[in-house]
């Protein structure tokens, strides 16, 4: 004889079914970027590929696509954002302050950043690692090379940390020349104040392509010093609005592997009859909108507005263009590499 089930589990059963299913309710943040009808994005002041304005001050890159992708999901339209550029330094702070509701701002998740500046890491978009870069004519071939070495290295950052660790590990007694301001750096090497500059693997690449007079002229150095997965971040206290900003990017990410591209969206949007395709357009009768207080076509604007990850990577920093950087790591996890969505479900 099966034994009765007790009516208290029976209603709790019920409630954890209703909770699931129960549609989001706005937080603070997410209900101010509503009734602003702007999202206002941190970006970097000038990193080509990641975050750089145009002479018409339009803003393109890596970093501004996902808020470009944030937007569309949250009030319709890709270009309803307000771009602030932001030194190292003022980042967190304009985060804190309210003066900025996201910062997509080619930062490193760290424990620190994580558990005590009062923000929440969305996810990483791109992995990448701290390097160096010298004059070819130093005929300089390894970073254990570098032993009394000027350094050129902006302050308030990860990089000048991981700098100072790893010159004291190796002994190379590294001689650091500190500036806030990134271009103020770059400036210094280019004009021979430092001997070397170093920033992110993919920001060497960029600062290469964009400001030196000779890219030739210039050798990043194979090692890489460090971990750096660079991603977006929101302030902590509106949990809605951190499902939305997560979900969003690992929309992207999934399009990918679905191979929905801004291309073909539209047909795949119409015809698919792939139930994770269905669900992740919204083209389907599953509603993943309605948990994240959206509709059901959030993750189709996203999408539509950018296209897939691939995509995004590939027109900002991939091999194609000047900055040149293969996928690598920040291939999906099906090429080898290290991006991977959970199921949008």
């Amino acid at each position: 004889m099966t034994p009765r089930f007790p009516r208290l589990a029976v209603a709790a059963l019920f409630a954890v079914g209703a909770l699931a299913t129960a549609p989001a309710h706005a937080g603070k943040d997410l209900d101010a970027v509503k009734a602003r009808g702007t999202l206002v994005c941190g970006v970097n002041t000038g990193l080509a590929g990641f975050s750089a304005a145009d002479s018409q001050g339009r803003w393109s890159g890596l970093d501004v696509d996902y808020c470009r992708a944030l937007a569309a999901a949250v009030l319709g339209d890709a270009n309803k954002v307000r771009y602030s550029p932001l030194t190292a330094q003022q980042r967190f702070t304009a985060l804190q302050s309210g003066e900025i509701d996201v910062l997509s701002r080619n930062t490193t998740w760290t424990l620190t950043r994580d558990a005590s500046l009062g923000m929440h890491f969305v996810g990483v978009t791109f992995y990448d690692g701290q390097g160096f870069m010298v004059p070819r004519s130093l005929n300089v071939k390894s970073a254990k090379a570098l032993r009394g070495a000027t350094v050129c290295v902006q302050s308030g950052t990860t990089t000048e940390l991981n700098l100072t660790d790893y010159s004291r590990a190796n002994n190379l007694q590294l001689r650091p020349v500190v500036f806030e301001k990134q271009e103020a750096a770059t400036g210094a090497y280019f004009s021979g104040r430092c001997q070397v500059f170093t920033t992110d693997a993919s920001g060497l690449a960029s600062v290469r392509s964009k400001e030196a007079a000779k890219p030739e002229d210039h050798v990043i150095l194979p090692e890489l010093i460090s971990k750096e997965p660079l991603g977006p971040s929101i302030r902590r206290g509106d949990d809605e609005f951190f499902a939305i900003a997560k979900w969003v990017l690992n929309a992207l990410l999934e399009a990918e592997e679905y191979g929905i591209t801004q291309a073909n969206i539209d047909q795949m949007k119409k015809d698919s009859k792939n139930p994770g395709v269905m669900r992740l357009l919204g083209s389907g009768t599953e509603d993943t909108g309605k948990v994240l207080g959206l509709d059901k076509e959030w993750a189709y604007r996203a999408i539509k507005a950018v296209g897939n990850y691939g995509e995004i990577f590939e027109r900002h920093v991939g091999e194609k263009t000047p900055i040149g950087l293969p996928r690598g790591s920040n291939n999906l996890w099906t090429n080898g590499g290290l991006m991977y969505a959970p199921p949008v479900r």
